[in-house]
């Protein structure tokens, strides 16, 4: 992806990313504060579904997904250890800073994520939209789903993409 010269790529996350992927969350999720740990975890639990985009500048931000349940968003902030029983790739958080935004890597990451779970035999993907980014995941194929268990996200919506 290039913009003013400089491309962007996503990359799987590295343990020695753990540090910036928390400053970015610090920067840009005022509202979603979570602790260093819950980032290792999920490195710990998914890797394949953890991954930083990086341009010659540096990081530009980072996606966090793993097995989940449909209809279980696990609380933030919250360390999982493990997940029994998973029937989805779920995105944790899709995190870009203001500088990579409109570069099409959200996009990106959602194409890459598909692949993710297929490749892991989910069916379907599904996700917690906070920070009024509803209409982009519309456009990415995901449908609001009901879901009772977002109280630690506050204003959000559950949404669900079923992979063909």
């Amino acid at each position: 992806m290039a913009d003013g010269g400089t491309t962007a790529a996503w990359r799987p996350m590295r343990p020695d990313d753990l540090a910036i992927v928390a400053a970015i969350a610090d920067r840009v999720h005022l509202d979603h504060p979570e602790d260093p740990a819950v980032f290792a975890d999920r490195l710990a639990l998914f890797p394949a579904g953890c991954l930083v985009v990086e341009a010659d500048c540096g990081a530009l931000g980072y996606c966090i997904s793993h097995p989940g349940i449909v209809g279980q968003p696990p609380p933030l902030d919250t360390v999982l250890g493990r997940i029994d029983g998973a029937d989805c790739l779920y995105i944790h958080d899709l995190c870009l800073l203001p500088e990579a935004r409109g570069r099409g890597l959200a996009a990106a990451i959602a194409r890459l994520l598909e692949e993710v779970a297929r490749a892991h035999g989910f069916g379907c993907i599904a996700l917690t939209a906070v920070n009024d980014s509803d209409g982009f995941w519309q456009s990415q194929g995901f449908e609001a789903h009901p879901c009772s268990k977002l109280a630690s996200y506050g204003a959000a919506s559950y949404r669900l993409k079923r992979l063909g």
